[in-house]
């Protein structure tokens, strides 16, 4: 593409026409860390913030991945299920420790309970019927006890640990994954943005042109000098191309909800990104603009350089669903363990000791020694399962199809995925060898628009030919953006299906 083709500066303050001498400036690139700043950690993720000062300023890619992660609310979800596990781990290790009680109590006897006895009892000569009232407990009771269990053989809790851990590396592992994703998502979206600008500044270009053409040609109409038939075509054509315009500011403003709603922000949050699609040189990444080296340099490897077989390989150890399929099913074989252990024996060490004291009057913390005593007691328990009614059987059961439930889908996860890869291989590839078609298609446009150029001025070529020519320079740059765009999409979605996500994995 040659240079003076070559649209400059941001969207709004592109130049109508690309072969215009001047190169205006593209803007710097220093808020770059003023937005870095903005990142508030998953708290900021709960509510949507407003619109912020420095995202009206070009974005480079890198800088808005980095603050998607951070404000992600998806993220956070992801963040409170991994909290939630760490919780559950920390529970299973409550059935490895001691269980310690301490009870106490205090009773106020206001009217003692009082029994009766025969009075024979005391005084044998007292008559047939006669009974004592005695007054049992006293005025004040205190007791104080203090009991510890600890298990010695439980199976069952060891076996749980394992459980809550390998629960707690599968939420782990989850994070990972919808971090990959939503890295994935916000490259494709920011890919989205660039090509609606890019489909939008040509329409509006084609718009002002076949406009200011219909002006000339109906005048020179009137004079006699042009077809009417000619005022119909551009007439015609001009309203194709304001249905159209409408249509990129819609897919425009599309692809800046979706990264607002990535950001937490309000859906019409005016995000700007950095960087051109038409710009981008593929070939020579060192000539690109930095926000366009932003772009290039923002993958994992080259894919399309890459060997098939190697990206298989490293899909079946880093991708994150195959991951966490791998998990899953070992977390399965644990609770089937889990089962089995119901078979096992438990013994516990147990220990206790109880004070309690009584007096009467008024209340003196447990008394004197006289008007108290203790206990102390040590022991082993033993509990040996023999029946339950077949139920441990039936558990294990259910277990075992769970586990082999899991294999399978371990195992379909792996062929999907050495599938994905080799179709999205196909697709960069095949982007990569069309955006140098299009490098070629657009150079030989600029061609024709240069001969049509000095045919009409020497007169030899009329104003609609030179607009046709024009057309078809302005579709040639936008195939381009276009298989630029398909480039960089399938490497981001590649990136992902071979478990290497930029800012994610390292390389």
């Amino acid at each position: 593409m040659s240079e003076s083709t070559r649209p400059r500066g941001s969207e709004g303050g592109r130049a109508d026409d690309r072969r215009g001498t001047g190169s205006p400036s593209r803007g710097t690139f220093g808020t770059i860390a003023a937005v870095a700043a903005l990142i508030c950690g998953p708290v900021a993720a709960q509510e949507r913030a407003p619109a912020s000062p420095e995202l009206e300023e070009p974005v480079l890619l890198s800088a808005l991945a980095r603050m998607a992660i951070d404000r992600s609310r998806d993220l956070a979800d992801a963040r409170f299920q991994l909290g939630a596990a760490e919780g559950q781990v920390a529970e299973a290790w409550s059935d490895v420790y001691p269980d310690l009680n301490l009870t106490s109590s205090y009773t106020r006897n206001v009217a003692p309970q009082v029994n009766f006895l025969p009075a024979r009892i005391f005084d044998p000569a007292a008559a047939e019927g006669d009974f004592i009232p005695i007054q049992f407990g006293a005025d004040n009771i205190w007791n104080l006890g203090v009991n510890v269990e600890q298990a010695l053989l439980d199976p069952a809790a060891f076996v749980g640990l394992g459980a809550a851990s390998g629960f707690r590396n599968l939420q782990r592992e989850s994070l990972r994954g919808r971090t990959q994703q939503l890295v994935t998502r916000i490259r494709i979206s920011v890919y989205d943005l660039l090509l609606a600008q890019e489909e939008l500044r040509l329409t509006r270009n084609s718009l002002r042109r076949v406009r200011q053409t219909l002006d000339e040609t109906r005048a020179m109409a009137e004079a006699g000098l042009a077809e009417l038939y000619d005022v119909l075509r551009l007439e015609v054509e001009l309203a194709n191309l304001e249905p159209a315009l409408r249509r990129a500011e819609n897919r425009r403003n599309a692809a800046r909800r979706t990264i607002a709603a990535e950001l937490a922000l309000e859906p019409e949050a005016p995000i700007a990104v950095a960087g051109e699609l038409a710009e981008m040189d593929l070939e020579r990444p060192e000539a690109n603009s930095p926000a366009n080296r932003d772009i290039l340099d923002f993958r994992s490897y080259p894919a399309d350089r890459a060997d098939a077989a190697e990206i298989v390989r490293r899909s079946a150890l880093g991708r994150s669903d195959i991951r966490q399929a791998t998990l899953t099913e070992e977390l399965r074989g644990v609770e089937v363990r889990l089962e089995q252990v119901d078979y096992f024996p438990t013994v516990a060490a147990f220990g206790s000791y109880g004070l309690a004291a009584q007096q009467n009057g008024g209340p003196d913390f447990f008394g004197t020694s006289r008007q108290r005593g203790s206990s102390t007691q040590v022991g082993l328990r033993v509990s040996v399962p023999i029946f339950s009614g077949f139920r441990r059987q039936a558990r294990i059961r259910q277990r075992r199809m769970a586990l082999e439930q899991a294999r399978l889908q371990t195992r379909l996860a792996l062929d999907q995925a050495e599938v994905q890869v080799r179709n999205l291989l196909d697709q960069v590839r095949e982007a990569r060898q069309r955006v140098g078609a299009q490098r070629l298609a657009v150079a030989q446009a600029e061609r024709g628009y240069e001969i049509a150029s000095a045919q009409y001025r020497e007169g030899l070529a009329g104003r609609l030919e030179l607009t046709d020519v024009e057309v078809a320079l302005r579709q040639s740059e936008f195939n381009y953006a276009q298989a630029v765009y398909d480039y960089l999409a399938a490497s981001a979605r590649l990136d992902e299906a071979a478990g290497q996500v930029p800012l994610v994995d390292s390389r």
